[in-house]
């Protein structure tokens, strides 16, 4: 399952508390305080782990503590210190104080750390208290509550190149050629049901991640179908490729499908409108004759005003082309591509 949503309760470590004792040992009268103090609490930290990928872990815990400190003891004997709490979360995800509704920190990159609340101090034992003038001191410190918060996940995953279209364009069939990814692939719409990634490797060890999310439909940016649930994931790619469908089974025209799902795009977030997109005319292979394939591909150029690669994931067709053109953009405009 596929989570990218989490709310949760994490409580840092209450400390211990200090210790009333005084010291009594044979020919030793009237020894003094000995009481130690109390351990710290642990603390709670959010660490970016590549190793996970969802937020699965959090759909049946939802209460997160560290460890408590320990009580001071006798001798002056310090207590142990509580466990830190480590919460490894994928990378990509955002930390938001729900209460608040304040972004604490995003967790963009492998191994970034983040301490969301620091666990309590120890109390001081009665030893700390003696002076000179109170040299029996008998009371100590009680330890410090450690922090607590209701805390919000979101993921947002982190690619190079997302893929957009309407359902059943040839997203993931053009994924699972590209790379080592495997979604379903049918021949009707929503078989996708949640994002996958997948990394395109290219001659000369160069690499991109691509992300294929569910189809959108018109209505999209208020609930319809299923993409609107993860738009929020095209947000972090830097490039877009929007697949267009050269014979679209409801016999709709392509250059007005760019046009809606464009306005999806927009109406979710103007960001998405801004990133760079790629044209890709897919299932070419469809429409057999390489004279119709350029035919419809001129007119869609003349309407979009824009480039417009025509690529067959079935075939492979254009394939080499389109990987090239991407890096190429990715990469900056010193780099060629190779052409099939």
């Amino acid at each position: 399952m596929f989570v990218d949503e989490a709310k949760i309760w994490v409580k840092a470590g209450d400390g211990g508390h200090g210790c009333i004792s005084f010291r009594r040992e044979r020919f030793i009268p009237k020894g003094g305080p000995d009481g130690g103090d109390g351990g710290r609490g642990g603390d709670v930290y959010f660490e970016a782990d590549p190793a996970i990928d969802t937020l699965t872990e959090f759909m049946g815990k939802h209460h997160w503590r560290a460890g408590n400190g320990q009580c001071g003891e006798g001798g002056n004997r310090h207590g142990a210190d509580g466990e830190d709490l480590v919460i490894r979360v994928p990378v990509g995800t955002l930390i938001y104080d729900a209460d608040l509704d304040l972004l604490l920190k995003d967790l963009d990159e492998p191994g970034v750390r983040v301490r969301i609340c620091r666990g309590g101090h120890g109390g001081k034992g009665n030893k700390a208290f003696a002076t000179p003038q109170r040299q029996a001191p008998r009371f100590a410190q009680p330890g410090k509550p450690g922090q607590e918060r209701n805390v919000r996940l979101d993921l947002k995953l982190i690619a190079d190149v997302g893929l957009v279209g309407l359902p059943n364009a040839g997203k993931s069939t053009l994924i699972s050629r590209c790379s080592a990814a495997r979604p379903k692939v049918a021949d009707y719409p929503f078989t996708t049901l949640h994002p996958v990634l997948g990394i395109v490797e290219l001659s000369g060890d160069r690499r991109f991640v691509m992300a294929d999310i569910p189809g959108l439909i018109e209505g999209a940016h208020h609930g319809a179908g299923l993409g609107h649930a993860f738009l929020r994931h095209l947000e972090r790619t830097r490039l877009l490729v929007h697949l267009l469908d050269a014979a679209p089974l409801d016999g709709s025209d392509p250059a007005a499908n760019f046009e809606r799902i464009n306005a999806e795009l927009r109406l979710h977030s103007q960001a998405l409108t801004d990133k760079p997109q790629i044209v890709a005319l897919t299932k070419i292979d469809v429409l057999g004759d390489n004279g119709a394939v350029k035919t419809l591909r001129r007119r869609l150029e003349d309407r979009l005003d824009r480039p417009v690669l025509a690529i067959s994931a079935v075939t492979g067709q254009g394939l080499k082309t389109l990987n090239e053109t991407l890096w190429k953009h990715l990469k900056g405009p010193g780099h060629e591509p190779d052409r099939d």
